[in-house]
This record gives structure tokens, C-alpha cells and sequence, in this order.
């Protein structure tokens, strides 16, 4: 009405979902629990998708190697692999498209859930702001940033220049294996980058959340090739 309060924004329609890794990954058989957030309505950032269910199943089951490790997640959305990744011990920075605010702060709303204190902040990629000079990771996380191709070149920027940032660091991601897969080849040589180790993403993943899932999904390892960052 003209003159009176502004009409309430509505209500938006979010459910928890939880997820469990360990034991039987199930609610009676599990050695860890991360909850998260989902909006139905919005976009990708705010759902838990195949590649982050299966990524996050890889950092549990790696949970040694990333204990006590400084990683960061790229495009984290609901955050579950970086989740995972802090409840086993890493130090673990979430970021997301700087300007995305909604995203950024369901992240921070997931952490306060699940009584992590990660880091959020916002990163764009392709974009050179002062956050990203400062991640210094022994761990690049990013599960389905490779579903646009328009982005790809802007991600493995970011990726190798994160990777050249810090000696030693690994880029994991999950993808679907769609027809993009020559042109993400074609950009890791281009960026001097190679596939340390290339799996099935159900090769891995337990039967009980293999049954729900579905798709052509592969787990790639990334290193700079030395051999072209002499």
C-alpha cells in the first residue's frame, strides 16, 4: 500500500540435509555428521550436488592426509567437502563469487551449524583482489566447477596461479565427465598444468550413497608440470 511499511520478503523455502561418512554412513552407523543448509528455490551455489556428496566421501577417507593442512574450496556453495575437510583437522578457507552475498553468508550460516570455524571469503575467479594473494594452500578443493565452460579458462587461472602460490599444493576436483572433457585437457596443458591421478567417482563411494547418486563422475588430481614452471 502507498505510504505504508514495505510488503515482507518471503519466506524462504530451506531444508537441513545431513550427511554421514564413517561406519555405515548412515544416521544409526556413522563416525561423523555434517548438516547443511539447502534453499530449493535458488541456484547452484545453494544445493548439495553429486560432485560435492562424492568429493566430501574423498576427504573423509583421506581424512590423514588432510589433517593439520591449509585448504581452500573453490565455488564451496553448500561447503560440504570443505565441511569435511575441517572437521578432520585441516584449516580450512570457503570462498565463493565475491559478489554473490547470499551464498557467501549460507556458508557462514553452515559453519555456525556445524560448529566450524572456517573462513569465508569471497573469490572470484579470474579476478586478482587482495584475498587471493594471501591463500597460501596445501589443498585446492573444488567439486563441480567445471559444469560451464565459459569459466573454465578464469578457473584454471585461478587455480595455477594458487598452485604457483604455494609449492607442493594439489588441486582435487570432481566432475561430470560431459563432452567439455577434450577442452579441460586442452587447458591444463595450456596452463601447464597435469592429472596426477584420475578416478571413478564411484569407484570409491559407498554402495548405501552410490544407490542415490547418478552420472558419468570423475575425481581428478592436478599439480603444476614442473617440467613448464622452470
Amino acid at each position: 500500500m502507498e505510504g505504508g511499511a514495505p510488503a515482507p520478503a518471503p519466506a524462504r523455502m530451506t531444508t537441513v540435509s545431513r550427511h554421514y561418512f564413517g561406519g555405515g554412513a548412515s544416521e544409526r552407523d556413522h563416525d561423523l555428521r555434517v548438516d547443511i543448509i539447502e534453499n530449493i528455490e535458488e541456484d547452484y551455489g545453494m544445493f548439495v550436488w553429486p560432485c560435492s556428496v562424492i568429493l566430501a566421501e574423498y576427504v573423509w577417507q583421506q581424512r590423514a592426509r588432510f589433517s593439520g593442512c591449509k585448504v581452500v574450496e573453490l565455488g564451496a556453495g553448500t561447503s560440504l567437502p570443505g565441511l569435511v575437510a575441517a572437521k578432520v583437522g585441516a584449516d580450512v578457507t570457503l570462498t565463493d563469487i565475491a559478489h554473490n552475498t547470499e551464498v557467501l553468508n549460507n556458508i557462514r550460516r553452515i559453519c555456525a551449524l556445524n560448529n566450524s570455524s572456517c573462513t569465508v571469503s569471497g573469490l572470484t575467479w579470474g579476478d586478482w583482489d587482495e584475498p587471493i594473494f594471501d591463500f597460501h594452500p596445501d589443498i585446492i578443493l573444488g567439486a563441480d566447477v567445471l559444469y560451464d565452460s565459459a569459466t573454465f579458462d578464469n578457473l584454471f587461472a585461478t587455480v595455477t596461479f594458487l598452485l604457483e602460490n604455494s609449492p607442493g599444493s594439489v588441486f582435487i576436483t570432481t566432475y561430470h565427465n560431459r563432452s567439455g572433457h577434450h577442452l579441460i585437457e586442452f587447458l591444463m596443458v595450456k596452463w601447464g598444468l597435469k592429472c596426477l591421478k584420475l578416478l571413478d567417482g564411484f569407484s570409491f563411494l559407498p554402495s548405501c550413497k552410490a544407490a542415490s547418486l547418478q552420472g558419468n563422475i570423475q575425481l581428478a588430481e592436478i599439480v603444476l608440470d614442473k617440467e613448464k614452471h622452470k
